[in-house]
């Protein structure tokens, strides 16, 4: 009887692994295998992390889908956007339905702190509304600096709402600054909360969480990059400190579709409507670049950020610079970035030398060897943790923003990007990109050959198990 239970509990979940829908086939072999090996531990883990069920957003984001923007009367093979490029900017529209917009600019700040300076002069400044959205809210030094901002702008009579992950930003909630927002006027949400564990687990994954970093600012500014609301010192992960991020000031349209990604968070978390925010008029802006945001997560199809990295790594024509945490790819991107090496575009990933996630940094270097072979340059930064998200391609396109290129971005976070076309932009972050690898050391395949047996099998093994962690 109790083999017949077993048998029938290895089946059972087989069958459901392989006929759930929006997941890889990569995922699919990962979860039975761990079935088969660990029947009883890897049904409890399956039931409670191997299934990413409906939230129900598509019914909550529908009235806002309804909202029509300004178009920026760019369309593809048109003047703005460059031939290469145009491919980039349909699959992002595909994916979050968002149009390239003209008649932007944009500054790359200088630094974490520097970032924190500029939101807070914004927020300063503000006279209609200031919106935040960010995954990790600290009560440190830059933390503090941004909540008191939003207490005077709410107190002298700013409308401000303010989003943070329900797990990211746990000791932030917990602290005596979230009252205290709230006492002065600014309205607050908590995205993805956990409640009763057992409860959330029965609704879907814990795990699945709002990445995001959104600050809108009277429907004109608004800012993109990988930096959460804190110190760079990141006091709850400071063994790897400093954290070095890059973050984009822009102006003009595309603050306005950062608006209505806000927007539809709003609505998720709190039922109120207010795309009345996202609907006002907009002043025409003759001079400035091609941008469009994108915004991923769960809902989505699961290759829709795969496909968007592959897409833009195959639209290079001279040269590709990646920089990311964590690199876990899936099969096609992998494909992707070995097959812009092939056909002699100057490629290049800097990835952090000490990374935070032990396992995603075995899982990485796993994909090393076949990334040398194929001439990809890889270069490992030393001087922190490497936290910055971006991609650009010939020195005039770059996507930045919060997705990282590894299965959690692709699969259970809620993500925000920007594209744009803009060449001294384009290379203010070019010359950012060039600063990483001036404090990296090159990885070769000698260096990798140089590793020990136990190194290698673990890293393959993560490498294997990464659909499931």
């Amino acid at each position: 009887m109790w083999l017949i239970v077993h048998l029938l509990i290895i089946a059972g979940l087989s069958v459901r692994v392989l006929l759930r829908p929006r997941r890889d086939p990569a995922s699919r072999v990962a979860w039975i295998l761990f079935i088969m090996a660990l029947p009883y531990v890897g049904a409890l883990a399956y039931l409670m992390l191997g299934e990413v069920r409906s939230t129900g957003l598509s019914v909550h984001r529908e009235p806002l889908g309804r909202i029509r923007f300004p178009s920026s009367g760019l369309a593809e093979g048109k003047p703005g956007i460059p031939e290469n490029a145009a491919p980039g900017f349909s699959i992002g529209m595909a994916i979050s339905g968002y149009a390239p917009a003209g008649g932007n600019t944009g500054r790359l700040l200088d630094d974490s702190n520097s970032a924190i300076d500029a939101i807070v002069k914004d927020i300063d400044a503000a006279k209609e509304h200031v919106h935040l959205l960010f995954y990790i809210w600290l009560p440190d030094m830059n933390g503090r600096k941004v909540v008191e901002a939003m207490m005077r702008a709410a107190q002298r009579g700013v409308a401000c709402r303010v989003i943070v992950d329900d797990l990211g930003s746990r000791d932030f909630i917990r602290s005596e600054h979230w009252p205290a927002m709230s006492r002065a006027g600014v309205q607050l949400a908590r995205a993805q909360p956990i409640g009763n564990i057992v409860v959330r687990i029965l609704k879907g994954r814990v795990d699945v969480r709002n990445h995001r970093k959104v600050v809108v600012i009277d429907n004109q500014i608004t800012y993109c990059g990988s930096q959460n609301c804190a110190d760079p010192e990141f006091a709850v992960k400071a063994k790897y400190a400093p954290w070095v991020d890059a973050v984009v000031r822009f102006e003009g349209p595309i603050a306005r579709q950062n608006q209505r990604l806000f927007l539809a968070d709003w609505l998720i978390c709190t039922r109120e409507d207010c795309r009345e925010l996202a609907e006002c008029p907009m002043p025409q802006r003759e001079h400035g670049f091609v941008a469009q945001v994108i915004g991923t997560g769960p809902e989505n199809h699961y290759s829709a950020m795969p496909e968007l990295f592959s897409t833009l790594m195959f639209s290079a024509r001279r040269e590709l610079v990646i920089t990311t945490p964590y690199y876990v790819p899936d099969a096609p991107m992998q494909a992707a970035l070995c097959a812009s090496a092939r056909r002699g575009i100057a490629t290049t990933i800097v990835l952090p030398a000490r990374n935070d996630s032990w396992f995603v940094a075995a899982a990485s270097r796993s994909h090393y060897s076949e990334l040398l072979d194929a001439g990809v340059r890889i270069h490992e930064y030393i001087g922190g943790l490497l936290h910055t998200k971006s991609l650009t391609v010939d020195g005039e396109m770059t996507l930045i923003g919060s997705a990282n290129m590894d299965r959690r971005s692709f699969d259970l976070n809620f993500e925000n990007n920007i594209l744009f076309c803009d060449k001294d932009l384009t290379q203010a972050i070019r010359r950012r990109q060039e600063e990483y690898i001036a404090q990296s050391r090159p990885v070769s395949q000698t260096d990798v050959a140089a590793w020990g047996l136990r190194y290698r099998l673990r890293n393959s093994v993560m490498a294997i198990l990464s659909p499931v962690l």
